[in-house]
This record gives C-alpha cells, structure tokens and sequence, in this order.
C-alpha cells in the first residue's frame, strides 16, 4: 500500500515565507499603481496638449497608443530577465524611466533646444513609447504578474490578482488627482509633480521586491497525483496529450489575440457610444469609470475564487465568456441604466482575463520559462488592444455606428473561446496544472 502524503505538503512549504511574500504582494500593487498613472497623463492633458502646440488630437492619442506597443515589447524583454536575476532589476529600471519620462515631458518647448533636431511631437512619441511603455510599464506589469506567480502554489490566482488589481487601482485613483493639478497649475507641473512623486514613491519599493523565489518541488501528493494521472490508456493519453510549452506559448498568443480585440473595444469607445445616445460626456465617462472600478473589484475577489478552485483555463472562459455576452449587448441598449450594468458586468470579465493568463502560464509552463514566455503572451495581448482601439474607429466612420464594430468584437472573442475551451480539454477536464509545484 502506498504511503499517504500529509495534505498540507505545499501548505508547510510556503508558510515560512507568508509575511515576506505579503511584503512582496504589497509592494508590487504600490509599483503598479503608481507606475500606471503615467499612461493617464496624457489622457487628462489631451486637449491643452493640443491647443499649446497646435497639434490635432491624434498626436496625443497616438502617444497613448504607442505606450501599449511599447510595453509589450518590454514586457518580453523584461521577462527574459525576471527569469534570471528577479523583479527587483526590471522594478528599478521602470521606476527610473517612468519618472524621468514624465519630467521630460514637462519640459518639451514647442522651441526647445531639441526642436530642431526632433519635433516636439516626436519627442512625445518616444517619451510614451520607451521611457513609459518599453522601459516602464514593460518593467512593472507583466514581471510583476509573473513574479508573484512564482511565489505561490495553493492561493496563486488570488495573489495574482491582488498585484494586477493595481493597474485598476491606478485608473480609479490617477485621473481625478490629475484633473484637479491640471485646473490649478497646467499640464506640465501635472506631469513634472507626478515625476518627483513617482521617483520618491517607487524607489524604496523596489528593494522589497527583490525576493527571489524558493525552490518549490512537487510534494509526495502531487507527485502520486501525477503518477496515477500517466497510468491511463494510450488512447486516453493520446486524446488528452496536453501541448508543449513552447505549443502552449502559441495558443495563448491566439486566444488573448482574441479577447484583446474585443476588450479594448468599450475600453476605448464607451465615452463616444454612450454620447452617440444622446447622453452627456459626463455619463459617458461614468460608465468608462464603472468598467474600471468593477475590473478592480473583479481581480481582488473573483480571480482567486475561480482560478484557485477550478484552474486558470477555466476561471478564462468564465471571464471572456461574460465579456463577450455584455460586448453583445452592449449594441443593443438604450436606457442609462442598462448600459450602467452592461459597464459592470463587462468589467467584472474584462478585469479577470489579464491576470488569468499570468497563472495559466504559471500552471502549464515550467517555472524557469514562465518570465520570457508571459512576456510574449502580453505582448500580443498589447498589441491587440491597439488593435481593437483602431478598428473600432475605423469601422465607425465606415459605418456610422458601434454595431458592427462591436459585433466584429464578439466574433474575436467567440474565436477566443474555442481555443480555451479546446484547451481544457487537451490539459484534462478542468484544466489541471502540468507544471504547478515547481
């Protein structure tokens, strides 16, 4: 008779380590936060912006939109050395640039010095795109996501979801405070006050990060579990062969492709729809604000609910399966208050697919790939938002409504669903962790 594992193998494993790692949790949401308030400057200096250098709005815009291409890019190159030497060198180069990018922005002069070798909207571009985007959000978000993920094995979606909930947290808190420096002093103290305060608030948090992950091996349970689990048929094994890392890698590219496209759909078109109804851009931007307060609420309390008990895999077709639904409806509506709990309910989904992905990863890809394949999973998520802003604008002037555009989203998203759907089947049913002790 085999001997019996104590249940609470992984459990006395971590223990020795709680508070370090609440610590880490901590400090990481801090970095987020405050690093993500850097994408909303410009959002809230949109309009000065342009008037100052006589620059249609598309200059801005594109500043913002470069920021996600950006920080995708960084994110895989930040990932490759997550793997290697930790978050606690990605932490310190984000926290470095973001703050210096924002006050370098504050100094651009339509007649700078360096106006006559870059234009001034130029030197916008490359702020946003590499000292906020490859260099800043790059170095905070997916390294951090994936950092707390190698800290954990019993409670892993709800510590990831804690960490990504500051992002959230930013969107909630950043622009309001921008809005009232903005009124009372202009765009570029805004900008150069956020630099001075991200520098002292973001430095001495990068050295809590700085914990390296423990040596974490499947316990005797996990390792029956496994063992049982490969005694099966060669049919069974055959018709469940879950992918290689690398194939997993791919197919998580395909499916964030997916439900990137269609996320940033009301992300980035809500205020316009809700104002294409006749309401006001104040309703318009409070709908915007209920996405983001329900994706904050969504990755504190529902991410480790559903991934913790059922699997990443399947918590991602909870999520995107609600968010493809309100995306559908959301064409349909007409009263204030159902496009309110449309707003909701899109961010209840919207907000637990990112941080889903992070622990999929976590659960099917060995611990010494999860940095750099995270990494290239973002970065076609990224560039997929940018993606479905475009064509969301695009096929409104085409059309002259959201509702194809809207419908095309729904379409990625059903896309998306397949791949996770034919991917819980491949890893077992709920999706059971290949890699998830070490």
């Amino acid at each position: 008779m085999e001997p019996v594992a104590p249940k609470n193998t992984e459990a006395r494993a971590e223990r020795p380590i709680d508070r370090k790692r609440l610590t880490l949790i901590i400090a990481s949401v801090w970095l987020l936060a405050v690093s993500a308030g850097g994408m909303y400057l410009v959002v809230v200096a949109l309009k000065p912006l342009a008037a100052e250098f006589a620059w249609p709005r598309a200059v801005p815009s594109f500043a913002y939109s470069v920021q996600f291409i950006g920080s995708g890019l960084g994110g895989l190159i930040m990932g490759y050395l997550l793997d290697r030497f930790g978050f606690a060198i990605p932490a310190l180069v984000g926290a470095i640039m973001v703050s210096t990018g924002a006050m370098f922005v504050s100094s651009i002069e339509p007649t700078s010095n360096l106006s006559g070798v870059i234009d001034p909207k130029y030197q916008l571009y490359l702020s946003y795109g590499i000292m906020f985007g490859l260099a800043g959000q790059g170095c905070m978000v997916v390294p951090g996501m994936a950092n707390i993920a190698r800290f954990f094995v019993r409670r892993r979606g709800l510590a990831v979801g804690i960490v990504a909930s500051g992002q959230s947290l930013a969107g909630i808190v950043w622009p309001p405070i921008f809005g009232y420096v903005l009124a009372e002093h202009g765009w570029r103290e805004m900008f150069f006050y956020y630099g001075v305060f991200a520098a002292c608030a973001m430095l001495p948090a990068v050295w809590l990060v700085r914990l390296r992950p423990p040596a974490m091996t499947a316990s005797p349970a996990t390792a029956a579990a496994t063992v049982g689990s490969t005694s099966t048929s060669a049919t069974a094994k055959a018709a469940l062969m879950p992918p290689a890392p690398a194939m997993m890698q791919w197919l998580l590219c395909a499916a964030i492709t997916g439900c990137c496209v269609a996320m940033a759909l009301p992300l980035a078109h809500m205020v316009a729809l809700v104002t294409d109804l006749n309401f006001s851009i104040a309703q318009g931007a409070q709908a915007l604000s209920l996405i983001l307060v329900a994706a904050f609420l969504s990755r504190i309390f529902m991410v480790g609910f559903l991934a913790d008990r059922y699997g990443g895999l399947t918590a991602l077709l909870v999520f995107s399966t609600m968010q493809t639904v309100t995306l559908g409806l959301l064409v349909t509506v007409d009263e204030l208050w159902s496009i309110y709990l449309m707003a909701i309910l899109f961010g209840v989904g919207y907000g637990g697919i990112f941080p889903v992905y992070t622990v999929i990863v976590r659960e099917h890809i060995p611990l010494r790939q999860v940095g750099r394949r995270t990494g290239m999973v973002f970065l076609f998520g990224a560039s997929a938002m940018g993606l479905g802003s475009w064509m969301g604008g695009y096929l409104y002037d085409l059309t002259g409504a959201y509702t194809l555009p809207f419908l095309v989203g729904v379409g990625f998203n059903l896309f998306n669903l397949a791949l996770v759907a034919m991917l819980i089947v491949r890893t077992g049913g709920l999706g059971r962790p290949k890699y998830a002790p070490g």
